[in-house]
């Protein structure tokens, strides 16, 4: 490892360095949200309003951050949260950050949208789980076309997400001309040529080896018939996608099945009576819709509406160990983080992902050192202490200048 990783003490450090090696427009696709980026603050800025109520004279010597995921234990409660960019932030990024991810001991969900294909990913990844998420085209059958390449290859879990009906309006994008497969303006030309070490090590060994990146998941029946568009705008939205269309794909997909992109218990309902074995609370790292809530702030009442059914995941906005905690103790069995180990693998490839999860992992065992916690599993919203925050469902809060509130008692009134 590089000594530019080793001295990355947060994922605020691989950030920058991130930052440093991109080109603008690659690294404001990863970084930024959509419209204002009220939500993207809002993701980061809950986590303040929670806070920890440790206990004291625990015996936390054999402490343990291991999770049992629909039948199979993992080392972390981590997950690789499915993004398409691994692999414009490094050559071959998918691969370098699947690598990481088993050694790490933790599954790696890989996006639709990704550079390099399911096979080449199961084929190289080192071993560890794979996970695949789907966006759903209008066009069914091409969408379970892939469902089945996903099974045929060996991947354990389905991700469907469903909070994309239609794309973002992501304003930079259009700035900034940054578009797959890459098309040519005066401003995207002069970014890369200001970023030499990313031409010369990503996009020209794409150049002389397999030729532009494009997105090797779509069907064969599109993928080379797709024309330039701003990244994020992709032809695989669906406003049209159901209920019916999750049945279908619980029928067809013999594995795990979870369902991306859960805010509304009832939605997490919903999820579970289609036969979903979990649901993800996410609002897409606040990059579809401006103004959203935060999964924090609706992890409560999914956890209470469907926690005893079915397994609750979370993900948007985690850069902390401590961050991972709090959702864990709201409810959440594992979290999944994306923007994070991207800014490793634009780092450093598998070194730089790596680096981010070994910061995860000791944030995460100092945390439960402080708070008096042996494993993941006694963890509970009463170590948290948020008086204007709600940790479970149907907690009384405080506003400011008014006296507590027992909320159940007041819809009384």
């Amino acid at each position: 490892m590089t000594d530019h990783i080793l001295n990355a003490y947060n994922i605020a450090d691989l950030r920058e360095i991130a930052r440093k090696r991109l080109p603008r427009g690659l690294f404001e696709f990863v970084d930024r949200g959509t419209e204002d980026e009220v939500s993207l603050r809002n993701n980061r800025d809950v986590f303040q309003r929670i806070r920890f109520k440790p206990r004291t004279l625990v015996d936390v010597s054999g402490r343990s951050q291991e999770v049992t995921l629909f039948g199979k234990q993992h080392k972390m409660p981590l997950i690789i949260a499915p993004t398409g960019t691994a692999g414009l932030c490094w050559y071959r990024g998918e691969i370098e950050l699947a690598r990481a991810t088993a050694k790490a001991g933790i599954p790696f969900a890989l996006a639709t949208g990704s550079m390099t294909s399911m096979e080449e990913i199961a084929e190289k990844s080192g071993g560890g789980e794979l996970w695949f998420q789907l966006y759903m085209w209008p066009d069914r059958n091409l969408s379970h076309k892939v469902v089945e390449r996903a099974r045929a290859a060996g991947y354990k879990a389905l991700l469907v997400t469903v909070d994309g009906a239609t794309s973002g309006n992501r304003e930079y994008n259009l700035r900034n001309g940054f578009t797959i497969p890459f098309s040519f303006t005066r401003r995207n030309v002069t970014d890369v040529l200001m970023h030499p070490r990313w031409l010369a090590g990503v996009l020209a060994r794409y150049v002389l080896t397999t030729g532009m990146p494009r997105y090797e998941n779509y069907p064969s029946e599109i993928k080379h018939r797709i024309t330039a568009r701003p990244m994020g705008r992709s032809m695989m939205r669906n406003d049209s996608l159901t209920w019916e269309d999750l049945r279908v794909l619980r029928k067809r997909w013999p594995h795990t099945l979870l369902v991306k992109g859960i805010l509304h218990p009832q939605d997490a309902i919903n999820a579970a009576d289609c036969g979903a074995d979990g649901v993800i609370v996410s609002n897409h790292g606040g990059r579809n819709l401006d103004g959203i809530i935060s999964p924090l702030e609706a992890l409560p009442e999914v956890v209470e509406a469907v926690g005893k059914r079915i397994t609750v995941l979370a993900d948007s906005g985690f850069r902390r160990g401590t961050d991972v905690v709090k959702a864990l103790a709201m409810g959440a069995k594992a979290v999944l983080v994306g923007r994070s180990t991207l800014y490793g693998v634009a780092a450093g490839g598998e070194a730089g992902a790596a680096r981010a999860l070994t910061l995860f992992r000791e944030e995460i065992d100092r945390v439960m050192a402080l708070i008096g916690c042996r494993s993941i599993a006694e963890l509970n919203p009463d170590y948290l202490h948020a008086p204007d925050f709600p940790v479970r469902a149907g907690e009384p809060v405080a506003r400011p200048g008014l006296k507590l509130l027992d909320t159940a008692k007041a819809a009384e009134r």
